[in-house]
């Protein structure tokens, strides 16, 4: 079960994703210890099944004490970055995040610096989206597809006023995917915490695939005439994934360190390049360049683009549309030494299969048990057998 399909026919939002997932058999007493695990102390988490037009899903809250009104960035990602959250889930977090960010600063006319994050900077946001993210990988999943997402309709009370629905910045963040508005009356149904999951998380639509498990997580409000609930379907997505069509952002510099380059790459990575390669190119004059280059999805490229703009002295990006056709794969997660070892299974187009760890965990363990990287990358490889 690689891959989660996210169906958002009555909209989407960080508490109802973490119900789908209990409810497609994340741990319930995982869930409950994650403010602990973020560093955030005297939170209650309730999870309880409730009916939504009839449907059993399963309802998460938290029970806060009195916070700051919302947050900076550079406070949200504090919490992030010294949390227990795998190296992976710290930075898709800390990516939804800035995106967050980056639309509010650009709808307000202020910096992402300057910018405070009201309702997305309180503590039950923080624990949604780095809940959502970790969760999804908890349960086994690589990828993420979303459906079709319906907005919602009329007006919502914000820090900032009455804004219509979806919100300024949902309606960005939700650039390049497939929307719909209503049904009359419903409200907001989309929230920026839930369209900041999508963006970062999502593939786009799901491809043929094999459902495994489903599950329902209940929205706050109970419409008399229909769910409210975000379905969630792990599934087996098919082997024979159609070729992709991608963009590869290309940009040479000549005043850059070599840290700053790299700097730059790890930003992007950050942010939800695909990948990011750097390399030693001979410019005008005989002067030594650095080459970045940015591979992405259509529907992410303008934003990474202008963070090349914004991480880089460049003043010109190169764009490419390129094809790729990537082997279907899975992380599957082995108990080594007492550790967690995650493990890519990547399957061949004649079904073989190719596995090996996650050089960032192999690492950790054999600096925490003295054991070689050969060693624990070996106990790893046994462990998750040849399936």
């Amino acid at each position: 079960m690689s891959s989660a399909i996210l169906e958002p026919f009555s909209g989407i939002s960080g508490d109802m994703t973490l119900g789908a997932l209990v409810a497609v058999g994340l741990d319930p007493e995982w869930l409950r210890a994650l403010p602990l695990r973020l560093g955030l102390n005297g939170i209650g988490v309730r999870i309880e099944t409730v009916q939504r037009s009839q449907i059993a899903c399963i309802k998460v809250d938290f029970d806060i004490p009195p916070q700051p009104h919302g947050r900076h960035l550079r406070q949200i990602r504090q919490i992030v970055s010294q949390s227990e959250a795998p190296a992976e889930v710290r930075d898709k977090a800390d990516a939804a995040f800035t995106a967050i960010a980056e639309v509010e600063a650009e709808i307000h006319g202020t910096t992402v610096d300057r910018v405070h994050l009201h309702e997305v900077g309180a503590v039950d946001a923080i624990l949604d989206v780095v809940g959502a993210i970790w969760g999804l990988s908890e349960v086994g999943v690589s990828r993420v597809y979303c459906q079709s997402l319906t907005l919602g309709d009329g007006y919502v009370k914000t820090s900032h006023g009455l804004l219509p629905v979806p919100t300024p910045a949902t309606m960005r963040l939700l650039e390049g995917h497939a929307v719909r508005m209503g049904p009359a009356g419903a409200g907001e149904l989309v929230t920026p915490t839930g369209a900041a999951l999508v963006r970062v998380l999502s593939e786009g639509p799901a491809p043929a695939f094999t459902p495994r498990r489903s599950g329902f997580g209940a929205g706050t409000k109970d419409f008399p005439d229909r769910p409210n609930a975000l379905r969630i379907t792990l599934a087996d997505v098919a082997v024979d994934a159609p070729v992709e069509s991608l963009v590869v952002l290309a940009t040479d510099v000549d005043d850059m360190s070599a840290e700053h380059v790299a700097n730059a790459a790890d930003a992007l990575r950050g942010l939800g390049a695909l990948d990011v390669t750097t390399m030693a190119v001979h410019m005008k004059k005989g002067r030594l360049g650095a080459r970045i280059e940015v591979l992405a999805r259509p529907a992410s490229a303008g934003a990474l683009e202008d963070a090349l703009f914004e991480l880089t002295t460049t003043i010109g990006v190169r764009r490419i549309p390129v094809e790729r056709r990537a082997l279907p794969r899975v992380h599957r997660t082995v108990d080594v030494l007492g550790h967690a070892v995650r493990v890519k299974v990547s399957t061949l187009p004649d079904g073989e299969r190719r596995r090996k760890p996650e050089y960032e965990d192999v690492r950790v363990v054999s600096r925490a048990t003295g054991r070689s990287l050969e060693d624990v990358a070996s106990l790893a490889l046994a462990a998750v057998g040849t399936d």
